[in-house]
This record gives structure tokens, sequence and C-alpha cells, in this order.
């Protein structure tokens, strides 16, 4: 038993997702629709998509 040595984990850590990174450029991805496709927003061929959020500053209702 001595001889046996334990063989390294080839895997990912249990209950963690793996990493995905972009297919042009090898930076890590972190947006959910980059992901899904593999490309970051400023390395993806297919620009019919967007990729940028727009958030929009507003008010709030009144009387809620």
């Amino acid at each position: 038993m001595a001889d046996q040595q334990q063989e390294p984990l080839t895997g990912p850590v249990p209950g963690q997702r793996r990493p995905v990174w972009c297919r042009r450029c090898g930076r890590e991805l972190t947006d959910p629709v980059s992901k899904l496709r593999g490309w970051g927003s400023d390395c993806d061929p297919d620009q019919r998509i967007r990729h940028d959020r727009h958030d929009v500053d507003q008010d709030p209702i009144p009387g809620l």
C-alpha cells in the first residue's frame, strides 16, 4: 500500500461551475449570453445580438 499514489483531480471541483473563455481572445466570460455563445461582446462575429446593457435612471412613480 505504500507504493500506491493518489491520483490528481482532473475535473472541476464539485459544486462549482467551470469557467468559460472567449473563443477569440481567451478572456474569461461573465455574461450569461456570452457564456452560452462562447464569444465575448467585443469578439462576437455575429453583431446582431446586442450584449451591452442599457440601465435607465428613473424617478419613482408617485403613490407607490
